[in-house]
């Protein structure tokens, strides 16, 4: 079938369902929702056979959805109506939320249901982009399978909307949620102040004031504090800083004054002088899960694992040497595997370009934080006192893919997707071309590097970039994780493994330095000069600009052409593990 995907952004659930229905066989392209005209231009020349609207914030033009079967993904159940459903369900404490696929009409949320889908919310209140990344996307991927399943059938007629059965108590329409909707005082309770943090986390924040200076603050996580004064700055640690609370107290990671979303202690700056710093000691097992670390190291018998999560996959030159603080901790300890594992919410996305658009000195801060990411890629890269396992829990991007490809083992969640590749008018480094090559051959690699395509976790697999794909539920991947990393601990598989990579650096014509060097060179040029537009790419990236067009590489191939990739059915579940340099 030929399928366009009409969408705001080409997000990462658009990303997902992109590469999924590829993967199925069927003929995709997208078109951005840049304008009216270029969206009733792009449907007319693309002709498709369905459309739909996995991320789609813009209402659809009347030509479009009178002539083309339209179909929108709505995150919310059947009944819900609204551009802030995700919102309203985590401040209003919902039991049970879905996402309903429906066709397009004049009323927006209104149309005949497709199909839908309802999953139980937890009890803790989720990030927003947690919930949205988590049970909705997998929602959101069965009703578009079952859309396109309905959309081969003539005989198939949507169910009117009126008609639905309401699966969701509490499923009605709504309004746009304002920032008095969001509002709250710190001497609130801390589960009301982080109900309402996270139901806005992603976008856009809530307003509020800190050291007498107004903000819009995400990033939130309980703390802990003894008789604290609410809105006081009780502590800062890793970016973040300790905010007192009617009843306790609240870690904040992040914080925005205009455009740019920087770490909290980043842009209070001056504000935190008598503030006090609290460390923790890597390897060091907080007393409490309250006590807030981006990097934690624990060990299971014959495995370490060194989990890290920043802030939507970004890494400052700050993130970088915390982790590479940590790794190198790790592989001094007497296991015989080192499991790397990221966030479920990404991986890592490379360079924190936030930080260095906001940076006094944007081209020095770039340049700093490369060199800062290189040195935790090579750490992972020559480790051999451990069998080393990088575990990809979730979706990553540019220098984030690259910065995984130099362990042992690359192992990936069901369901992620891989953007590996550079864009930012930045030719990359990560020391990316040394270990792509080594993984899927120059050919490959350049291509992947050209084409600048997601892929989903099962194409890497058939590709060698990853080695093995595990589960997609969290709780499932975390077990397929633990069973492959015993497996690799045997003490004789693991001294083989080891000593091979061991004779392998060693054998190389090339030492390491020679590929960053040869990578630094050209971003010292796009750094610096600014040869490719990175400073106006960067720019436009954290300020959030809107699309101007389509890329070319996401359009519809030549008409009637169709990308087939290997099905999932004739894909190893379990791929053996390829050697760096195999």
């Amino acid at each position: 079938m030929r399928i366009l995907l009409l969408v705001t952004a080409f997000n990462g659930l658009s990303q997902r369902a992109w590469c999924a229905l590829r993967e199925a066989g069927h003929d995709v392209g997208v078109q951005l929702a840049t304008s009216a005209s270029d969206m009733i231009d792009g449907v007319r020349a693309a002709d498709p056979d369905l459309i739909l609207c996995p991320f789609l914030k813009d209402r659809v033009p009347a030509e479009v959805w009178r002539h083309w079967r339209t179909v929108i993904i709505h995150p919310g159940p059947a009944g819900d109506r609204g551009p802030s459903s995700l919102d309203w369900a985590i401040a209003e404490r919902a039991h049970v939320w879905g996402v309903t696929a429906l066709q397009a009409v004049e009323e927006m949320d209104a149309g005949p249901i497709w199909a839908t889908r309802t999953f139980g919310m937890p009890a803790t209140p989720p990030r927003k982009s947690s919930l949205y990344n988590g049970p909705v996307a997998d929602a959101a991927m069965d009703c578009v399978f079952e859309v396109v399943a309905k959309a081969a059938d003539p005989d198939f007629t949507p169910i009117p909307a009126e008609d639905a059965p309401i699966e969701a108590p509490g499923a009605r329409p709504r309004p746009l949620m304002t920032q008095d909707d969001r509002a709250f005082d710190w001497s609130d309770p801390t589960e009301r102040i982080l109900r309402k943090i996270r139901a806005a986390d992603g976008a856009p924040g809530v307003r509020t004031e800190i050291a007498g200076l107004p903000v819009f603050v995400y990033d939130a996580a309980p703390g802990l504090a003894r008789h604290p004064r609410p809105g006081a700055l009780l502590s800062r640690r890793q970016g973040a800083v300790l905010i007192g609370t009617g009843d306790g107290a609240l870690w904040v990671g992040h914080l925005r004054t205009e455009k740019i979303k920087l770490p909290a202690t980043t842009l209070l700056g001056k504000r935190l002088k008598d503030v006090p710093q609290s460390p923790l000691p890597i390897g060091v097992e907080p007393e409490t899960p309250n006590a807030y670390r981006q990097v934690r190291y624990r060990r299971t018998g014959k495995v370490g694992w060194l989990a890290f999560d920043f802030y939507n996959g970004a890494m400052a030159a700050g993130h970088c040497r915390r982790l590479l603080a940590g790794l190198r901790h790790a592989a001094a300890q007497d296991t015989e595997v080192l499991v790397l594992r990221g966030g479920t919410d990404a991986f890592s996305n490379g360079i924190h370009l936030n930080v260095i658009e906001a940076a006094p000195d944007p081209a020095g801060s770039a340049w700093a934080n490369i060199r800062a990411i290189n040195e935790v890629c090579r750490e992972i890269i020559t480790c051999t006192r451990q069998v080393v396992i990088s575990a990809y829990a979730g979706s990553a991007g540019a220098g984030g893919v690259m910065l995984g490809l130099g362990a042992d083992i690359v192992a990936a969640r069901e369901g992620i997707v891989l953007n590996p590749y550079y864009e930012m008018g930045l030719y990359g480094s990560e020391l990316h071309t040394f270990t792509l090559p080594r993984r899927v051959g120059e050919e490959q690699a350049q291509r992947l590097i050209d084409d600048k395509l997601p892929v989903s976790a099962g194409h890497a697999a058939v590709l060698g970039l990853v080695d093995e794909v595990g589960p997609r539920h969290p709780e499932a991947y975390t077990q397929w994780l633990t069973d492959l990393a015993e497996r690799a601990s045997d003490p004789r598989t693991a001294r083989r493994r080891r000593q091979a990579k061991a004779r392998r650096l060693a054998a190389e014509h090339l030492p390491l330095e020679v590929f960053e060097a040869r990578e630094l060179a050209e971003m010292s040029r796009d750094m610096f000069g600014d040869r490719s537009g990175f400073a106006a790419a960067r720019h436009d990236f954290v300020t959030k600009a809107k699309a101007t067009s389509t890329p070319d590489r996401l359009r519809f191939a030549t008409p009637g052409t169709v990308t087939r990739i290997a099905p999932k059915e004739q894909r190893p579940a379990v791929r053996p593990a390829v050697p760096l340099s195999a």
